[in-house]
């Protein structure tokens, strides 16, 4: 077993979130914290675009008109809306033989133990490997961009993850819709016609879905957390320990979500 820390924090600003994942991998990367299993939310909605995702993407007036918020990601992938989910974050040292390797390979452990916590909710998830990824689709979504280890009932995606990886060590996140209407984030994104955006909400319900709809049933952000615990804990032989931000962590993330993920340069680019 390998200590981790576990750490549960509230709802808040999309900035605030980003700021905290990266505060906690530079922690982790120079030593002052231990390798880290993250669960949260968002509060407003947010929209997240990948790193490398073109702002062009975005319908900015409608995204204002509704209240949400956007922030630019420190991984890649494309665009998600936070809301009515539960969110991770594994977060530990390029060393540590949990995320060791390449991408694939890190990324390949944590499917299986996002796998575990579905099926500890009911859900009879498979890991499906399928060509293509962000870089080779146009798709302004996630949920409708293949991945190689892709997380599926049905056939349809549920989970979505990105990873970066730096010198300080790797940090993978992902989104698990619980509830609620896949194609609100339609409204946000930019579209030549109102036809082209019914077709695109058409073939995001054809090719994702949420935990309620696939199980029958609404499964609490409570109830999710302690399903990914159980499961990190389980297929990843990690000894989860409960913890909190270090003083440092709190301090940095605060800087981060200032001068990074709060600011034009770093959203709007």
């Amino acid at each position: 077993m390998k200590v981790w820390r576990l750490l549960i924090t509230p709802p808040t600003h999309g900035a605030w979130n980003m700021a905290v994942d990266e505060a906690i991998l530079e922690a982790v990367g120079r030593g002052g914290s231990l390798p880290t299993l993250r669960l949260y939310a968002w509060e407003p909605a947010c929209l997240s675009l990948g790193y490398a995702q073109p702002l062009s993407d975005v319908d900015i007036p409608c995204l204002q008109a509704r209240g949400w918020e956007m922030v630019r990601r420190p991984t890649g992938g494309r665009a998600v809306l936070h809301i009515d989910e539960i969110t991770y974050s594994a977060i530990a040292p390029l060393n540590e033989p949990r995320v060791a390797g390449t991408v694939l390979d890190s990324y390949n452990r944590i499917a299986h133990a996002l796998v575990e916590a579905l099926r500890l909710l009911g859900l009879p998830v498979e890991v499906e490997e399928r060509s293509g990824g962000p870089g080779k689709s146009p798709n302004p979504v996630c949920f409708e961009v293949p991945s190689t280890y892709e997380i599926t009932v049905g056939g349809k995606k549920l989970v979505g993850s990105a990873q970066a990886r730096r010198k300080e060590g790797v940090l993978q996140h992902g989104s698990l819709p619980l509830n609620g209407d896949l194609t609100r984030i339609l409204q946000v994104l930019a579209y030549p016609d109102e036809e082209a955006r019914t077709r695109a909400a058409s073939h995001l319900l054809e090719r994702a879905t949420t935990v309620e709809t696939a199980l029958g049933r609404v499964v609490s952000w409570n109830e999710a957390a302690q399903a990914y615990i159980a499961a990190f804990r389980s297929v990843l032989a990690l000894d989860l320990q409960p913890g909190k931000l270090t003083p440092e962590e709190e301090v940095r993330a605060g800087e981060l979500s200032a001068s990074k993920y709060s600011h034009p340069d770093w959203n709007r680019k």
